[in-house]
């Protein structure tokens, strides 16, 4: 007994320990936003601002900023679109993988996986060769089919593993009942697999959502940039780096991700475990 309360004990403080290690970040993001710049460089440090300093003077900065929320509907633009397009394309290449039988289909499903272990970083320069070729430099849209290409890989590994486990009976009689591959699709396969495209797109969502490198390799205009292009301004300005501005606009960013990760959470355990093993 006592073994056995020892190793829920030592279970409970690993938990514990790896919790803590994964929020510090986060709270000393929010930390920094509720201090005034001038006290960042306080010595000695505080990981916690005294209760005099706090402030939200570098919220009310961001938020009075029209910038913000014109960087901020940029990001939404391109991570809804991406989404939702990666959704569509990965869902019909999982159904085409899992459901039929056809030559090179090993082949297809083995060039998906390796497509996965590629660094995207390794890609940038003829990435970037291409999107002068399709005229899509500079342009807020030109960034969804790089992103989507990016995601599909994962999506469709995900969404075949769910729809390998549709009951085949389900669809013979479908099938028997005079519905096409369409009806098929749309009706049955779609449907019964939508944990798996919910949980993916979480993931989707945040590639797009956060990424920086591509996008401030393509986009120059102010007007046309994202959150994360917007939030690396204001680093060098004024001679230093604003770290309030910068955390304040890193915490607003988190707002949409804690929304998505709340409407969507039922369907993420279930469709990560879900199609992860078959019978």
């Amino acid at each position: 007994m006592k073994e056995k309360k020892s190793v829920i004990f030592f279970r409970y403080a690993l938990l514990t320990i790896g919790v803590i290690l994964s929020c510090l970040p986060m709270i000393y993001m929010i930390s920094t936003s509720l201090r005034p710049n001038g006290a960042l460089y306080e010595y000695p440090p505080r990981f916690f601002p005294k209760l005099q300093d706090v402030t939200v003077e570098n919220y009310q900065y961001i938020i009075s900023q029209n910038k913000f929320y014109i960087n901020f509907f940029n990001s939404v633009i391109v991570s809804v679109s991406t989404v939702a397009l990666a959704a569509i394309i990965s869902s019909g290449l999982a159904f085409v993988i899992a459901r039929f039988q056809f030559p090179g289909r090993k082949v297809l499903f083995g060039f998906i996986i390796v497509t996965m272990i590629i660094p995207g970083t390794t890609l940038i320069v003829p990435q970037f060769e291409l999107a002068v070729k399709l005229k899509v430099v500079n342009k807020l849209w030109g960034l969804i089919p790089f992103y989507t290409a990016w995601v599909i890989p994962f999506s469709t590994f995900m969404i075949k593993g769910f729809m390998e486990n549709i009951p085949d009976e389900i669809i013979e009689a479908a099938t028997i009942d005079g519905a096409d591959i369409f009806t098929v699709f749309f009706r049955i396969a779609i449907p019964l697999s939508t944990p798996a495209i919910a949980s993916v797109s979480i993931f989707n969502f945040l590639t797009a959502w956060e990424e920086y490198p591509w996008a401030n390799t393509v986009i120059n205009d102010n007007a046309i940039r994202t959150l994360p292009i917007a939030i690396a301004g204001f680093f060098g300005q004024h001679q230093f780096t604003q770290w309030g501005y910068v955390f304040a606009m890193s915490a607003l960013s988190l707002i949409p991700v804690i929304l998505v990760f709340i409407l969507f959470q039922k369907y993420f355990v279930t469709g990560l475990t879900a199609g992860s093993v078959k019978g």
